[in-house]
């Protein structure tokens, strides 16, 4: 989708949208191509799965860390 496309009917500005895409685009989440004078954004759904099994082995590390410092603490 064009960023155009992306904030039609909404009240989030082109630049907003643009920083946001960017931000996601460095996060490999989003990639873009140009087409003509045009430039299209791309979800990459794969780097979403890849980043939510990467949170959910930090939720586990955390998960872990609390629970020593439970045990610590109530020592």
């Amino acid at each position: 989708m064009s960023i155009a496309q992306l904030t039609s009917g909404t009240d989030i500005t082109r630049q907003a949208v643009r920083k946001h895409l960017q931000v996601l685009a460095n996060a490999r989440l989003v990639r873009d191509i140009k087409v003509g004078r045009e430039r299209l954004w791309e979800f990459e759904a794969a780097r979403l799965e890849e980043a939510r099994r990467s949170l959910e082995v930090i939720a586990q590390q955390w998960d872990h860390a609390l629970m020593q410092l439970k045990l610590v603490v109530e020592r």
